[in-house]
This record gives C-alpha cells, sequence and structure tokens, in this order.
C-alpha cells in the first residue's frame, strides 16, 4: 500500500504501480466512486470506444459501410395521423 498526500485543491497523484495495474494513460477517463461497505475510494477506468473494438459480432447480412455515418441521411418513417 502506498499513501498518498491530498493537495489544497483535494487532488492526488496516483502511484505508479496503481497506473501500470490499471494501464492508465495521461488524458484517460476514470470513475471515481465510494464503496460504502469499506468506505474506499474506488477509481475504474472508462474503456475508450476504440478498445470496445471488436467487441461485438458482425451481423450476417450488414453491412457497416451501408450505415449512414449522420443519422440525418437515415430513411424517415412516415408520420401517423392520429384521428381527433
Amino acid at each position: 500500500m502506498t499513501v498518498v498526500a491530498i493537495s489544497p485543491k483535494f487532488q492526488i497523484v496516483i502511484p505508479k504501480a496503481v497506473r501500470e495495474v490499471l494501464k492508465l494513460a495521461p488524458g484517460q477517463k476514470v470513475n471515481v466512486r465510494v464503496d460504502e461497505r469499506s468506505a474506499a475510494v474506488v477509481i475504474e477506468p472508462v474503456p475508450s470506444i476504440q478498445s470496445l473494438r471488436g467487441f461485438l459480432k458482425p451481423i450476417e447480412g450488414v453491412d457497416v459501410a451501408d450505415i449512414p455515418n449522420d443519422p440525418e441521411d437515415l430513411p424517415m418513417a412516415p408520420v401517423r395521423s392520429q384521428a381527433p
């Protein structure tokens, strides 16, 4: 266990050993929460979108090149009028 000091701005430096275990990088986002049972601060890395690549299996018959990048390019569903 490593002891760290809290700065006047309530900042801490995450020790190198912890950064290496969690594979943290400068600028990376982390979730910080309190484990109420142990009253401990828990730091959890937020996965980057690039690290999620390949997480889902491809859907057979669907080509990602056919999916528009802009939601406005999607076909609009017909609007149903409601009877008054």
